[in-house]
């Protein structure tokens, strides 16, 4: 009844079979795609006569993941603040954010021992008569009400007390109780106020063996209390995520390389005694970096202002490495870079540290220990401490930080502040998953 024509039942099978053929090709593209951004999916580093090939070097996004969970935070605090007396306890932040973390944790702690009311400090740069206000750097409100139960603290001091009779006390980082009571104490019960100046006869933050009280108070003082205000908030944030944009290869990951020449100058960079070295300049950092898998299409961030002739030997390895100068937005760069400022420069540099993906400090010292303590209590624990490697290749776990592989950075004491007791009504209750990381600066 009906006729059927031949052409067109094989047209008909020919185009049904391409259907499916594409179907097959747009599924086994899709998930190839898919695979390729997979962590740990590598290719063999292939290094040839000491020339570096980004061709040969593998992919491996796993470089960029660290294996940590975010140290969630939930302290209950006191209904009171124990016995109050009538004196205060006054200081400056000095020397740049790494220190001001630490600082700003002694103060409470002396402060909270003391039964003292703390007055928010001023910020001190480098030079004679740089001094500017808490709240021109960091959130006021925020640090306000992170004290709320823990410490009193006023603005500024009573007009009827003149800073020129208040004793200045000098008191090691991360002062003690037994210090507190035998050398601070007897001076604040006989002149009624304290000025107070951290000396740093360390740069270790490894966690003590014994927790107690005054460790969560410098967990909470430490890791938070100290936010930006907005203004530098956001620029730290609109150069992250320039970074991120710049990095499109990676995934919208970067390196932040603490690397500052006039301090690698000062250092000398040589080995000691014993052939450790403590700091890197630019060409050494570029070889470890290729030699542990990052590629030519890596986005790197150095914490040198402006570029420097000796960071070449970075960008020739890494072409996609930028200063502050490269990524801050026109608009900021005369407020945060033409002035000079070295205090909101450093602010920028230990902010962006603190967010990168990963953290390669050049030269060991604070920062490196402070900027460590931040990303270790946000989960960000790729934190890689450069060698001398003589093969041609490594793997880059056996070069996370001690502070990470061996758990012992004052930051893991977080977990374990339900086990800190509760004295003067004080406790902290964190909790965490275990970081289990089996490798091997501190």
């Amino acid at each position: 009844m009906f006729g059927v024509d031949l052409r067109q039942v094989v047209a008909g099978i020919l185009t049904l079979a391409m259907f499916v053929m594409l179907i097959h090709m747009i599924k086994r593209d899709h998930f190839d795609a898919v695979q390729d951004k997979l962590p740990g999916v590598t290719d063999e580093v292939s290094f040839e006569s000491g020339k570096f090939d980004g061709t040969h070097v593998r992919k491996n996004l796993g470089l960029y993941k660290g294996d940590a969970d975010e140290l969630k935070a939930c302290w209950v605090k006191p209904s009171d603040m124990g016995v109050q007396s009538e004196g205060y306890v006054t200081f400056s932040l000095t020397n740049g954010p790494e220190y001001h973390i630490s600082q700003i944790a002694d103060a409470v702690i002396v402060a909270r021992s003391l039964g003292a009311t703390l007055v928010i400090p001023d910020i001190r740069g480098s030079q004679p008569g740089d001094k500017r206000n808490f709240e021109d750097i960091y959130d006021l409100d925020v640090f306000m009400r992170s004290m709320e139960g823990v410490v009193a603290v006023v603005k500024n001091l009573p007009d009827q007390i003149s800073t020129k009779n208040i004793a200045v006390v000098k008191v090691p980082n991360r002062v003690t109780e037994d210090y507190i009571a035998t050398h601070v104490e007897p001076i604040y019960r006989s002149k009624g106020n304290i000025r107070l100046a951290t000396y740093f006869p360390t740069i270790n933050m490894r966690k003590a063996g014994k927790k107690g009280d005054t460790d969560s108070v410098a967990c909470l003082a430490m890791f938070g209390s100290l936010e930006l205000q907005p203004e530098i908030r956001d620029l730290v944030d609109s150069m992250v995520e320039r970074l991120k944009t710049l990095s499109r290869k990676t995934d919208g990951q970067f390196i932040a390389v603490d690397l500052r020449v006039e301090m690698l100058d000062k250092k000398g960079c040589r080995p000691d005694n014993d052939g450790e070295k403590s700091c890197y300049n630019a060409q050494e950092i570029a070889v470890f970096l290729r030699k542990i898998g990052f590629n030519k299409d890596t986005t790197i961030y150095v914490t040198e202002s402006r570029w420097d002739s000796s960071l070449d030997s970075l960008k020739d390895l890494f072409p996609k490495t930028y200063t502050k100068k490269a990524i801050m937005p026109a608009d900021k760069k005369t407020k945060f870079l033409d002035s000079q400022d070295s205090e909101l420069e450093k602010v920028i540099d230990f902010y962006i540290s603190s967010q990168s993906d990963v953290f390669v400090p050049a030269i060991s010292g604070l920062l490196y220990a402070n900027v460590a303590g931040k990303r270790i209590g946000a989960g960000k624990t790729q934190i890689l401490v450069p060698a001398d490697i003589q093969d041609s290749s490594a793997s880059a776990s056996n070069f996370l930080s001690p502070y990470v592989s061996k758990k012992n950075h004052f930051a893991y004491s977080l977990k374990t502040f339900e086990e800190a007791g509760n004295k003067n009504g004080f406790q902290f209750m964190y909790s965490c998953k275990s970081m289990d990381v089996n490798i091997s600066y501190n």
